[in-house]
């Protein structure tokens, strides 16, 4: 299904989405969990961002599925490809649920729900976990394609 668009294979291009908007995502639910002022401006748009980028997981995986009949195996890349969905999943869950009790009352102090502080400390802790695999996903997506490419040319030019 997910396989050519023009001639293109849409498994890098659907990538090149998930490498920008789960990044985006990891660094929006730092900052909003880490800076309250920021939390009820930002939190709405971290949170769209996190579950499109989660969205777009299962449409690469699926891509990568279909490229792969067509190139070969990639290897551990397709492994760790699979796992992505299971990292970013929380990322965006507590991201949107981080936005929504921003958005509730607070105490006669001023204070947000004592849910926030818990739900943001899990939020910063689902988004280093989420950086970790995608850099693990792109490291190895990296070696599959141009480990031997690299390596040639570094043994040409020695």
């Amino acid at each position: 299904m997910f396989d050519l668009i023009g001639g293109l294979p849409v498994h890098p291009l659907v990538v090149h989405a998930v490498v920008v908007l789960l990044p985006l995502a990891v660094l929006g639910t730092v900052a909003v969990a880490a800076r309250p002022a920021w939390r009820a401006r930002y939190s709405g748009l971290n949170a769209l961002v996190a579950v499109v980028g989660t969205a777009l997981c299962p449409v690469a995986t699926s891509s990568g599925e279909s490229l792969e009949h067509r190139v070969g195996d990639p290897g551990r890349h397709a492994e760790l490809g699979d796992q992505l969905v299971w990292f970013a999943l929380p990322l965006a869950v507590l991201a949107v649920v981080l936005w929504w009790l921003q958005r509730r009352r607070r105490d006669e102090a001023g204070r947000p729900p004592a849910a926030v502080t818990v739900v943001a400390a899990l939020s910063v802790v689902a988004a280093l976990a989420t950086a970790v695999q995608v850099y693990r996903v792109g490291d190895s997506g990296a070696q599959a394609v141009w480990k031997d490419q690299v390596t040639a040319t570094s043994q040409k030019a020695g």
